[in-house]
């Protein structure tokens, strides 16, 4: 057993859904303490009531610094990074001048080494400790972030993207490989540490039924696995979806009709449902997980936050990189924000806060091990500095109450305010 560790500050956790309960969900301890021993925490409270009952353990003392859950980004596409903040295209262009590519590279496991490590190194700078990401077709993309991941010992969520048409050349597999190598990868890394597979077709235009069913029997063999795609995010996507799946009765038909629709599936974006979709996905337990930078660079659409979430939707947050033009989760919690202000519904900081940590966790189904501060869950946490740059600093030093505080950092904070990043309790910042 190693030595325990004791970190002073600020805390933030949750006891409730602050979208049921408002910001009395959340517990926040102006001179609170985290205890941290092998990989855990194992004890939460008072750092008075903490320096009592642990006096053998270490201690870093952040101040008046903010320890909250590392934040969980539920999409993203890590092959991306080297070409996040592209201009000038929507989606459909988009993926052709600048995505595919750049995927096109990830054959070389060298480069595919390269730019992981750096991916990962990019989250941890700017405090987040959990990623769902796409990987490309190629089974060498998929190891080296998982590679990269387990030297880190991030809890990582991943799998190979599988497209078999629409796609150029280099950039498509078959129904068979797709199925194969997949299967493969589930053995190898489902489970393994802090790893988990993602069944990954794209979205459905770059899958024929052959594959989506394959996908959809892989999916039936392994239901532990997560299985990610995307789903409406942008009007002419749709009619593209419906000309390729005359057959459908909407887009979330292309999936449900071979087997991938289900409590586990992530669907991205889904802006623009049809009642009906929005019924089946809520049946089911699926978590939709929105990604307003993206959604607003690419100009897809605004996402209905408030709506969904009345209705019982499951939604995490996410950067969607590339499509999403930061790296950072308080940028991404910015962006919903202002969505959710366009939308007629000012979403309150403990929600935004949620959605980054508890939330993300609960669309993975992993909000028994991360996103919150709470015995026995991993010790992955953030230590934000509410007065990272002069202007931060100015408008927190008016602050009534804890959320006047961290709002400015949510609005306007960058990696600057990411004090530090610890991962089963292991401090990650250089």
């Amino acid at each position: 057993m190693s030595q325990a560790h004791l970190h002073l500050g600020q805390t933030l956790s949750f006891v409730a859904d602050p979208f049921e309960q408002g910001p009395e969900a959340v517990r926040v301890d102006a001179q609170g303490a985290v205890l941290v021993q092998d990989g855990k925490i194992a004890d939460l409270g008072s750092a008075a009531d903490l320096r009592k009952r642990h006096q053998k353990a270490a201690v870093t003392d952040h101040g008046d610094a903010l320890i909250l859950p590392g934040f969980v980004d539920a999409h993203a596409h890590y092959p991306q990074t080297g070409m996040i903040a592209s201009w000038g295209k929507r989606l459909i262009d988009w993926l052709n001048t600048y995505t595919f590519p750049e995927e096109m590279r990830f054959a070389d496991p060298a480069y595919a080494a390269e730019v992981a490590g750096r991916y990962l190194d990019l989250l941890l700078d700017n405090g987040t400790t959990t990623v769902c990401s796409y990987c490309t077709i190629h089974p060498v993309s998929v190891q080296a972030l998982f590679e990269a991941a387990e030297a880190r010992n991030m809890r990582v969520f991943a799998g190979k993207t599988c497209m078999d048409r629409n796609a150029p050349e280099g950039l498509r597999d078959t129904p068979q490989s797709a199925y194969d190598n997949s299967r493969v990868l589930v053995r190898e890394w489902h489970g393994r540490g802090r790893a988990s597979y993602v069944i990954t077709p794209r979205f459905s235009p770059t899958s024929t039924p052959e594959q989506l069913e394959a996908l959809g029997a892989l999916w039936a063999e392994n239901p532990d696995c997560l299985m990610q795609t995307h789903l409406s995010e942008q009007l002419d996507e749709i009619a593209w979806v419906k000309g390729l799946f005359p057959e459908a009765r909407d887009y979330l038909d292309t999936y449900e009709a071979h087997g991938l629709l289900g409590a586990g599936g992530l669907y991205g974006h889904a802006i623009h449902l049809e009642p009906r979709e929005k019924d089946r996905l809520r049946e089911v337990g699926a978590a939709l997980i929105h990604c307003p930078t993206s959604n607003t660079f690419i100009g897809s659409g605004l996402f209905d936050m408030a709506g969904l979430i009345a209705q019982g939707q499951r939604v995490g947050l996410a950067t969607d990189t590339g499509g999403g033009s930061s790296f950072s989760m308080l940028r991404t919690m910015a962006a919903a924000y202002e969505i959710g202000q366009l939308r007629g519904t000012a979403l309150h900081p403990a929600q935004l806060i949620w959605l980054a940590t508890q939330g993300s966790a609960r669309a993975l189904r992993v909000d028994d091990k991360i996103g919150n501060l709470a015995k026995g869950m991993e010790a992955d946490f953030t230590v934000l500095d509410l007065a990272s740059t002069p202007a931060i600093a100015q408008r927190a030093d008016r602050a009534t109450d804890i959320w006047e505080a961290l709002f400015p950092t949510i609005m306007m904070g960058d990696d600057r305010a990411i004090k530090a990043t610890y991962v089963a309790g292991k401090s990650m910042m250089p």
